[in-house]
């Protein structure tokens, strides 16, 4: 595997698919990568998503997560404490770049937005990917890629001559956000290369 990415550092505020997807390939890449979870609420691959070893549900027993998340460092914070979000941003500024993908205004209400982090890390990177954007007429819908499928009308490909949608196994969706991230990624780390700013 190519170790293009050896000096990225990356922090990921995500679960699941697409934040989650998008830092295994860059840390595939060679980056490093840190995971960060809340044992309050941890990841949903790790509790809801099938294979789980002998088939018994754990948080440590599940295939799907294992899969996304491999070749990474974790770590568990409460970010909803004063100390907890010190130590989250102490990890920005060690970082190059953060991927999140809460509904839109999480971070902000964290106190983890861009436009704070970037006076913690000036050159900092971040890509927020979430359902349906950050603006727009649809932002505050939350949901999950399996949602977005079929609003994207991947059920209707799917079906049977005839007979009523599909459903895709699995937020096909966010493999697709996964692709289109890493490469929003690769540019914005060439452009702070030539320019020394982040975005």
């Amino acid at each position: 595997m190519s170790r293009a990415l050896l000096d990225v550092k990356v922090v990921e505020f995500a679960a699941y698919a697409a934040g989650p997807g998008i830092t295994k390939y860059l840390a595939d890449h060679g980056a490093t990568v840190v995971h960060v979870e809340s044992r309050a609420r941890p990841d949903g691959f790790r509790v809801n998503y099938p294979p789980f070893k002998d088939n018994i549900p754990g948080l440590n027993r599940s295939g799907c997560f294992s899969i996304f998340n491999n070749g990474k460092l974790a770590v568990t914070l409460n970010l909803k404490t004063e100390a907890g979000l010190a130590l989250g941003k102490r990890l920005v500024a060690w970082s190059d770049v953060v991927i999140e993908n809460f509904t839109p205004g999480t971070m902000n209400r964290l106190g983890l937005g861009y436009e704070t982090l970037k006076t913690v890390r000036p050159d900092l990177i971040m890509l927020s990917t979430c359902n349906q954007g950050q603006t727009g007429p649809h932002a505050d819908h939350s949901g999950f890629g399996t949602q977005l499928s079929s609003l994207a009308g991947f059920t209707h490909l799917t079906g049977y001559p005839g007979g009523p949608p599909m459903i895709l196994y699995g937020p096909y969706i966010d493999f697709v956000a996964v692709a289109f991230g890493l490469v929003e990624v690769a540019a914005a780390l060439e452009q702070r290369r030539r320019t020394g700013q982040g975005q």
